[in-house]
Formats: structure tokens, C-alpha cells, sequence
């Protein structure tokens, strides 16, 4: 799939999204200073999450109690969410400093807002990766869908994605645990291949709620595409999401090492020019291991491998040797060559 021009895929490097979400806490000064460390750390695109409360939730809402926050998911989010004003100068600022921004959407009115005010793309949470009507309403914006899968199972996620496929978008579907943090008793790196195995033709990735970098980077051992982790400025901040939350020096991190491990996982076992050097002296070759004379039939003991491998023969052929006559007379140690051996 594309994001913008932003290939996305097993032949590209990962793509590292930097979720500010809404560790922000409703202030756009903020949240502008977190997408600034991100540009400095060589992020690619940040994601927001975009809440108008109302189309969001019912008042039942004013009841529930997240397990990570001390308030009602209702204030929660009413706390924290941006207005429309203050979006579109997040997002313009995001986008000036050469990143891409992306959204979720938690209503039909936010993912149209998000639509009209143009951004490249949409995710839709784990929360709503079951909301057949919201993903229904998404798909129709006609814009690429990354799609987080956490708490769904292989066989409940089928619906969601033959809308995704039937809208003829391009979409991306993320293994995920929805705990904060996921503790790995827990994080499902298998996921990532059980979702490659369900949806070949669809870029996996990893969207991450554990503490630390390691189940991201393991992830793309296993070919995720995409790597989503909370991200704060500093973990000094106050917020629900803050405990797993990546600060901009984790960011700089995971996009490094991860775009080495993408490349070290699509190397070929092979033998590389560079290791040339290294192989000349390190491969044995086949020397006499004892004095021979000519005219002498060779038995295994009379040979063996040794270093350097700057030898005719190599110790690989060491078996190749046995049985084969000398034509001249050979020291201890020297290194055998064709032309000293009959068949």
C-alpha cells in the first residue's frame, strides 16, 4: 500500500508511527513540541486521534472507568481532544516539518472532518476493528486504512476486512494487544504471521503497547511493515498512555534498528563480497599431515585440514583427496594441490 508516496510493504523499511494520541492532553502548544522532537528524531508520520465526544459515546459512557485512568472514558477523552481549529493547525504544522499525519477517527463525524480537511490516510483502533457500520462509513472516504486488530481473533476480523477489500482501498491490518502496557505474558508476536497467513495480499504490521522497544523490533524479524508505538516528548507528563509511551530518544531507536533488522531479514544466506577477506583466512585447506612419498595411495590419515584456506583444495573436498595417488614426494603441512594427486 501507499501512504502518499510512502511505499509500504515487505520491500520497504518499516514505517515507525509515532501515536501522540492524546498524551498531549488537549493542548496544542503540546502537542506541536511533540511533533517536533519526532521530526528531529527522523520520524516519518505522526498520528492523532481525533474525538468529537458526543458522535463518540453515549452517556453510559460517564460510567466506565478505564483500568488505566482515574476518570470516566467520557472525560477522558472530552479532557483531552482537540478542536477542530486546533487539528488542522497540528496537522499543517506536522506536514510542514515533512511528516505524514494520520488520524482515528472514533465517529462518523470525526472520520468526515478528517476527510475534508485532507488527510493521507486513516486508522481505525482495535476498539472499532469490529465496528462494522464506523469501518463501512471509513471505507467509503476512499482512503488508505490502517486498521489495528487487538482483541479480535482471525475468524472475527474476516467481516471487517471484506469491507476494507470490497471498498477497493488500500489498507494494512496490525497485530496488537490492548492492554497499557502489555505485559509479554500477554503481546502476541505470533500474530503478525498468523495475520500474514489469513491476508497474504495485505502489508502486516505491529501496532505496540508493551514497555520498551523489544516486541516492536521482534516484530519485524517476522516482516511487519508497520510499527506503531504511544509517543510522548517526556515521560514526565501526566496521561493514561503515558507509562508506554516512547520518549524522542526510544523514537530515533526504533527507527534505526529497525530499519537494520528489515534489512538484515532480507539478506540471503550467502557468503557476501566483504567477507572475502575473512574467508580466505578462516577455510582450511587441505594439507599433508605427515611426509609422503610419491607414488603413495592417500588414506584419511594421511591428510587434514588446516589453515589459512589460500589452499588449492579446500577442506570441503577433503573426502575427494582419499584414495588418489601422489605424483611427487610431500612435506607435513604442505598444501595439496590437484597436480600433486592422480586419480
Amino acid at each position: 500500500m501507499k501512504l502518499g508516496s510512502r511505499e509500504i510493504g515487505p520491500s520497504a523499511p518499516p514505517l515507525v508511527i509515532a501515536e501522540i494520541g492524546i498524551n498531549h492532553g488537549g493542548a496544542l502548544d503540546v502537542a506541536k513540541e511533540m511533533v517536533r522532537r519526532a521530526a528531529q528524531s527522523g520520524c516519518e508520520c505522526v498520528k492523532h486521534q481525533t474525538h468529537f465526544v458526543e458522535d463518540e459515546m453515549t452517556e453510559e459512557a460517564k460510567a466506565i472507568f478505564p483500568p488505566n485512568a482515574d476518570v470516566s472514558i467520557w472525560d477522558v477523552m472530552a479532557r483531552c481532544a482537540l478542536s477542530k481549529d486546533d487539528e488542522i493547525a497540528l496537522k499543517r504544522y506536522t506536514e510542514d516539518l515533512g511528516m505524514l499525519y494520520l488520524s482515528t477517527p472514533f465517529s462518523r463525524a470525526a472520520a468526515d472532518f478528517l476527510a475534508e480537511i485532507g488527510v493521507v490516510g486513516l486508522k481505525i483502533g482495535s476498539g472499532e476493528a469490529d465496528n462494522l457500520p464506523l469501518i463501512r462509513h471509513i471505507a467509503r472516504l476512499g482512503k488508505p486504512v490502517i486498521m489495528s486488530t487487538g482483541m479480535q481473533s482471525i475468524q472475527s476480523l474476516r467481516a471487517s476486512v471484506d469491507i476494507l477489500a470490497g471498498a477497493g482501498i488500500d489498507y494494512a491490518l496490525l497485530e496488537c494487544t490492548n492492554l497499557y502496557p502489555s505485559p509479554p505474558e500477554i503481546v502476541s508476536l505470533r500474530g503478525v504471521s498468523e495475520l500474514q497467513a489469513a491476508f497474504p495480499d495485505v502489508p502486516v504490521g505491529f501496532s505496540d503497547h508493551s514497555i520498551g522497544p523489544e516486541m516492536a523490533l521482534a516484530s519485524v524479524a517476522l516482516g511487519a511493515c508497520i510499527l506503531e508505538r504511544h509517543y510522548t516528548d517526556t515521560r514526565y507528563r501526566a496521561g493514561p498512555d503515558i507509562i508506554n509511551s516512547m520518549d524522542p530518544a526510544e523514537l530515533r531507536h526504533l527507527i534505526d534498528r529497525s530499519r537494520e533488522i528489515w534489512i538484515a531479514a532480507n539478506n540471503p544466506k550467502a557468503r557476501t563480497a566483504a567477507e572475502e577477506d575473512v574467508y580466505r583466512f578462516a577455510r582450511a585447506s587441505v594439507v599433508a599431515d605427515r611426509d609422503l612419498p610419491a607414488g603413495h595411495v592417500i588414506g584419511e590419515a594421511d591428510i587434514w585440514a588446516r589453515r589459512p584456506g589460500t589452499g588449492e583444495i579446500a577442506g570441503y573436498e577433503f573426502d575427494a583427496v582419499i584414495g588418489r595417488t601422489t605424483t611427487r614426494a610431500l612435506a607435513r603441512n604442505t598444501q595439496l594441490k590437484w597436480a600433486d594427486l592422480t586419480a
